[in-house]
């Protein structure tokens, strides 16, 4: 399995959370994990970042912001060129879609959960 450098955008450290168990999932199937939430915290062994970080070498961004909160991050996004932007349930935003497309980002609207877990990631 490759190795797909992550980046979980609206982490959190609430376990219940689909984040965070993406986090944990992602981290036990050896890809390296970044991670940026509203409040800072650890989740196996990644500590959440609260501001933006320079990003590079993205693979894949794996949303749990919802639309209004994500156009905070549409530059930041678009500028860390990742090869996908994975759009989680509730996070669905055509208009992000757009702009991502417009930069030749692939938009995958699925889970990162169900990704993982049937070897689909």
């Amino acid at each position: 399995m490759k190795n797909k450098k992550t980046v979980v955008l609206g982490a959190t450290t609430k376990p219940e959370r689909a984040a965070c168990k993406a986090i944990q999932m992602l981290v036990d199937r050896g890809h390296s994990v970044l991670a940026i939430g509203q409040n800072a915290g650890e989740v196996a062994g990644i500590k959440i970042k609260t501001k933006a970080i320079p990003l590079s070498n993205i693979d894949t961004i794996s949303l749990y912001l919802n639309p209004v909160r994500q156009r905070d991050y549409y530059n930041y996004i678009v500028e860390a060129k990742p090869k996908r932007v994975i759009f989680n349930p509730g996070t669905e935003n055509p208009e992000l879609y757009q702009l991502l497309e417009l930069n030749n980002i692939k938009v995958d609207v699925a889970c990162t959960l169900v990704l993982l877990t049937t070897n689909r990631y």
